[in-house]
């Protein structure tokens, strides 16, 4: 999977989201951690960005950008604040993706352009209490009713399900389908809908300015124009999503440990024991080296991953392998930041404490690792099988 340097778009793309993190994000981000903040304010200033619409063609308001360039913007997002890339994944990539792909055009027109003006944030509601990795036993149901369907369930983990204004749920429609992942519908909500109800708000270990919400479906009367797609392929839409998902989800992994890495190299520049700045020392030297080595080996799976989504080809292995090195380089190198911090990393008046909690999810969410292991096992023994038993390259 070869990878082309960076057009002068994607540059300019990159050195936009670098100065705005950097002059914008970094400096209230531990205020917002700390606080559990969501900052409205945020949201317009993305939007004059065009942030919000990256991904979506310029007929529906969006700036129509390549793979690339969103990832390169979300990785400086990450740098500045995760809280913020976790906004910009979500809404890029899961409800964004679907409308592009299965919405009729009426939903286009409807949804799409206020979604890329950042007028309507965008939510994914898949998961459940009892449905997390083994997202095919869900519960929640949707029947319907003359017209309309009528959902009862409730759906958890629901990034920024409190501020959004278009979501997409999985329910099951077909309650006679023994298949698991079978029979599963997604639906268009809306907030103003009559059984919609906002739930539980989770606190959480990191991402603590990016809110995490329960979602309460109590005969929530849906009208029949918002089923998306075709009726039972609610959890195939689901699942190739995902693949888009896996990626964003990379690059806000990146993007931490690069912030915890460049802390941590000022700091060992700094830093005094002995007589000298604690940079001098072999061992400083050495965890620095495999941190950056990571972080490079990181962002050019994610990008060729993304090359091949460009040119058309199937990236469900490479979008988990992406994934999974991602998420665990993040978790490794904001470990490592923190022992280069010392005793100071493990307080919060340095910002290392909190790469390190924001890290952790990465390996959680849109799959663990665990599952992008199960996934790119089965890819490669796939393509084993398909190749009459040799090996995959």
């Amino acid at each position: 999977m070869p990878l082309l340097p960076l057009t002068d778009t994607q540059h300019q793309i990159q050195q936009l989201a670098r100065s705005f993190a950097q002059r914008e994000l970094a400096p209230n981000a531990g205020r917002r951690d700390r606080e559990s903040h969501f900052d409205r304010s945020m949201v317009s200033q993305l939007a004059e960005l065009g942030f919000f619409g990256m991904l979506i063609p310029e007929e529906y308001d969006g700036l129509g950008l390549d793979e690339r360039s969103y990832l390169l913007a979300l990785e400086e997002i990450a740098v500045g604040d995760a809280s913020a890339a976790v906004l910009l994944s979500v809404h890029n990539s899961l409800p964004t993706s679907l409308l592009l792909d299965y919405g009729t055009d009426d939903q286009k027109q409807r949804f799409l352009g206020p979604m890329a003006r950042g007028e309507l944030l965008g939510a994914f509601m898949l998961s459940e209490a009892e449905a997390g990795s083994d997202a095919g036993a869900l519960r929640t149901h949707a029947v319907r009713d003359g017209d309309d369907w009528v959902i009862n369930g409730t759906k958890a983990w629901v990034s920024h399900g409190n501020e959004a204004g278009v979501l997409l749920c999985m329910a099951r429609t077909d309650l006679s389908e023994t298949r698991r992942n079978a029979g599963i519908s997604t639906f268009i909500l809306t907030p103003d809908l009559p059984g919609f109800n906002l739930g539980k708000k989770e606190s959480k270990m990191g991402l603590r300015a990016s809110p995490t919400l329960q979602i309460n479906l109590d005969g929530c009367r849906v009208p029949g124009d918002r089923l998306l797609g075709e009726e039972g392929r609610g959890f195939s839409y689901a699942l190739g999503s995902l693949d888009q998902g896996r990626l964003g989800i990379a690059a806000q992994a990146i993007g931490i440990a690069r912030a915890a890495l460049e802390a941590a190299t000022r700091y060992a520049a700094e830093r005094k024991q002995f007589g000298k700045p604690i940079a001098e020392f072999q061992a400083i030297q050495f965890k620095l080296a495999d941190m950056a080595t990571q972080i490079t080996a990181a962002r050019t799976l994610l990008h060729a991953a993304a090359s091949a989504k460009e040119r058309g080809e199937k990236i469900t292995r490479f979008s988990s392998m992406a994934k999974l090195f991602a998420s665990e380089t993040a978790m490794s190198v904001t470990t490592q930041a923190v022992q280069i911090f010392g005793g100071y990393g493990y307080v919060t008046d340095y910002p290392v404490e909190r790469f390190f909690r924001d890290a952790k999810v990465t390996e959680i969410y849109e799959g663990t690792s665990e599952i992008q292991r199960m996934v790119i096992a089965r890819e490669v023994l796939a393509a084993a099988l398909a190749a009459d038993g040799s090996l995959p390259d």
